[in-house]
């Protein structure tokens, strides 16, 4: 079998199917600052009042303004926020942007960064692993309630993008996973359908890239297949009845589950790569890179393992993993083509050529051999 090691990351407890009203005073009963993080598009909204409530005397301040892909500009503000406000504890209620910004706003408190050539200097690369996390916690920690399926709050990675460039950055520190998540089904509700349905999408991408890994683990495998089988189930229910909080509950369950492979050092692939290349160069939202890509990067991975395809395909309902996710997800009313995102095959070429030569893309099952080869997988989603 030979050695490996499987990471727990650094986090205590994950409430599921719990009201946020309920969970979240019980989170933040040994806090005395706590830093709300949320989006402008939910600030007015019923979701935040109750967090407001729950906290109640405790807030210490609102960050209401984390803009897609975390800006560095939103990560310092919010970093100088929580000094400021000497927080002891951040509150994340939102999207992936949201919860990857106040992870690595809060690694800039720890690490004493407060300008963007500090921070993206404090980048890591993608193929890092996060190391351990014996000792004693750094200040603030975090407490998670998230609204989409993206999964970022089981995770002690984060994005964050710097706008200019059209550069994506990867953080990596093992305490920036929040300590804590609460999976309120209701809590997505006020999520955009679009929105939602596409970070499901990005949960398949997790389970589905890790599921055909050319390097399995026994605890991936596991929990990748049954993410996969929760997911085929869940979003087509969410999609036909908007107000069913079961359908809602089975897909945060099978999102954490998407996720968890990669504690068994399980990599990600192409899909995951060319979707961090579209997000930063195209402002392409991340679940919609995964509706474009994992349909055409399973088409090109085929030779390599086609049996791990075929299996997914049958959770899909079909006989090959390419086309049986393209229409599951077209089922689902979401785009599945570059050309629907505004991007046309003038654009394959600058995008391919964006590629440093770093993970996941380097873990792709088939190995991708340069340039050349992202054009061939782009064009099957042109």
């Amino acid at each position: 079998m030979g050695a490996h090691l499987h990471q727990w990351p650094a986090q205590g407890r994950v409430h599921h199917g719990a009201a946020l009203v309920d969970a979240l005073p019980r989170e933040i009963a040994d806090a005395s600052r706590v830093v709300l993080v949320t989006t402008r598009s939910l600030a007015g909204g019923a979701l935040v009042a109750s967090a407001t409530a729950a906290i109640g005397a405790r807030l210490a301040g609102t960050f209401a303004t984390m803009r897609a892909h975390s800006p560095v500009e939103d990560v310092l503000a919010l970093a100088a926020l929580l000094r400021d406000s000497d927080a002891d504890l951040v509150v994340a209620l939102g999207g992936g942007s949201v919860i990857d910004g106040s992870k690595v706003a809060c690694l800039a408190v720890w690490r004493g960064i407060a300008d963007a050539g500090e921070l993206v200097a404090a980048a890591a690369s993608r193929g890092a692993a996060p190391g351990h996390w014996d000792g004693a916690p750094p200040a603030p920690r975090m407490v998670a309630i998230p609204t989409t399926l993206s999964a970022a709050e089981f995770a002690p990675h984060a994005g964050y993008t710097d706008l200019v460039a059209g550069r994506k950055y990867r953080a990596l520190d093992p305490w920036m996973v929040p300590r804590a998540v609460i999976l309120d089904p209701a809590a997505t509700l006020e999520t955009p359908a679009e929105l939602l349905l596409s970070s499901g999408i990005r949960a398949l991408d997790h389970a589905a890239e890790r599921w055909c890994s050319t390097e399995p683990q026994a605890f991936s495998d596991a929990v990748s297949r049954q993410a996969m089988l929760m997911l085929a189930e869940g979003l087509p229910r969410v999609h036909r009845h908007a107000h069913d909080l079961d359908a809602r509950a089975l897909c945060q369950q099978a999102m954490w589950l998407s996720v968890m492979g990669g504690w068994s050092g399980v990599p990600v692939g192409a899909s995951h790569g060319i979707g961090y290349i579209l997000g930063a160069a195209k402002g392409v939202p991340h679940g919609i890179t995964s509706c474009l890509m994992l349909h055409a990067v399973m088409r090109w991975n085929a030779p390599v393992n086609e049996g791990r395809q075929r299996d997914l395909a049958h959770i899909l309902g079909g006989e090959e993993a390419g086309p049986a996710i393209e229409a599951f997800v077209r089922g689902l009313g979401l785009p599945t083509r570059l050309s629907e995102q505004g991007i046309g095959p003038g654009d394959i070429p600058g995008l391919a050529a964006r590629w440093t030569g770093d993970a996941p893309i380097a873990t792709n099952p088939r190995p991708v051999r340069g340039a050349a080869d992202l054009e061939e997988i782009l064009h099957l989603a042109a």
